[in-house]
């Protein structure tokens, strides 16, 4: 009888130890990359407005290459000294922060 009560408490503890699993979390992040299209224009064809104002804050600077979306927004790659980067800039040459 004391095996029979020792048995049945030995099954019962190891039937908890499987109920008692953590449960499993799923994290999901979602993340969202929001990219303008660009296309490349001929440097022809960057409006006169935009290369003055290149013209009057970086007088120093050569345009290489010209680019618009379809916001009539621009995006210009220069080359001052030996740096080189990305300007934004309006149709009407006003500059975009981005």
């Amino acid at each position: 009888m004391k095996n029979l009560f020792l048995s049945a408490a030995i099954v019962l503890g190891g039937l908890t130890s499987f109920a008692a699993t953590t449960p499993i979390f799923n994290t999901i992040v979602k993340t969202i990359s929001v990219q303008e299209e660009y296309t490349e224009i001929k440097l022809e064809e960057v409006p006169a407005a935009i290369t003055e104002a290149l013209k009057k804050a970086y007088p120093d600077a050569v345009l290489s290459k010209a680019y618009k979306n379809a916001k009539s927004e621009y995006k210009l790659d220069v080359t001052v000294a030996d740096k080189v980067g990305s300007l934004f800039a309006n149709a009407d040459g006003t500059w975009i922060q981005k």
